[in-house]
């Protein structure tokens, strides 16, 4: 039973740091290198990312400053960045590669809030999906003679507890995102 409960928590730890992982992409009209994150650049013929071939610093609220070690690789980082979703424009002056962020307008914060309410919610079904099969594992058990009526129980009230704790960090984590957004 404890080795079914443990599992289920590394579920629902895992689907709440992909939600927070989801939500570093999602720019909040400041420059946050996260969003830089699954950028790789092509380097010497070997997939590599952004953050290992280049000095990534943020020295305005706005503007996101990429500092190439190797010169030569300015180009093609500015592919990278132009393929991936972001939505950014690089500009570059043949030393470093600027990524100037415009000002979010009202309407796109509200949409931005909205997308991330979605995927709050889709993480939510996942934990409750997460608990209900650890309720199933348990039920089988209790089946099978491996655990008792009490046990079972037990079990299914620490998998709804931790399902509880999990949801309330979701809502925290979407309202601490949803205030960034909102903040102009």
């Amino acid at each position: 039973m404890e080795t079914v409960l443990a599992v289920t928590e590394e579920k629902m730890q895992k689907t709440v740091q992909a939600l927070e992982s989801d939500f570093s992409m999602i720019r909040a009209g400041r420059a946050n290198p996260n969003l830089l994150n699954k950028i790789s650049v092509s380097y010497y013929g070997v997939m590599s990312p952004l953050q290992q071939v280049a000095n990534i610093s943020v020295p305005e609220a706005r503007i996101i400053l990429i500092q190439p070690w190797d010169k030569k690789l300015i180009k093609d980082i500015e592919k990278a960045i132009l393929a991936s979703d972001i939505g950014i424009t690089p500009s570059n002056d043949g030393n470093m590669i600027r990524l100037v962020f415009p000002e979010l307008t009202g309407e796109r914060r509200q949409e931005l809030v909205k997308d991330i309410r979605k995927k709050a919610e889709a993480s939510k079904v996942a934990i409750r999906n997460i608990r209900r099969d650890a309720i199933d594992s348990l039920k089988k058990m209790n089946k099978n003679s491996e655990i008792t009526e009490d046990d079972l129980k037990d079990g299914e009230e620490r998998a709804q507890k931790l399902t509880d704790m999990y949801v309330k960090n979701i809502d925290t984590v979407t309202e601490a995102k949803a205030k960034e957004i909102t903040t102009v």
